[in-house]
């Protein structure tokens, strides 16, 4: 090792691998196109039935109810129930700020050259 010290600081301050985990799969949700147009849709729509997301989004009712079973799943989507029909909603607003954290990063033009200019 080059610089011990850091690397023992680092290594203490990696969250543990748990956390890790799910965070990797909070990002592997948001890596899929059509899984961001429906979150995207639920953004900008708030609760919504599966038909006027899928009408949305252009994709069949049947995607968009696999799509959100599966955001359900890991606490990115909560569903009311009102008679026979089902409304989404984003479960909390952590979603959209790292939605808006990505977009802001995709947009900006890169000065550092770096990862010593970076920090």
């Amino acid at each position: 090792m080059v610089d011990p010290d850091r690397v023992a600081a680092v290594a203490e301050a990696l969250p543990e691998g748990g956390a890790i985990d799910e965070l990797a799969r909070v990002f592997g949700l948001l890596s899929d196109p059509g899984r961001l147009r429906v979150i995207i849709a639920l953004l900008e729509g708030g609760e919504m039935c599966v038909c006027d997301i899928a009408a949305a989004c252009g994709h069949s009712e049947s995607a968009v109810s696999h799509t959100l079973r599966l955001l359900r799943a890991h606490h990115v989507v909560r569903v009311r129930r009102s008679g026979r029909m089902a409304y989404h909603r984003l479960d909390d607003a952590h979603i959209r700020m790292l939605l808006d954290l990505g977009l802001s990063h995709i947009h900006h033009v890169p000065v550092a050259h770096s990862a010593d200019e970076i920090r």
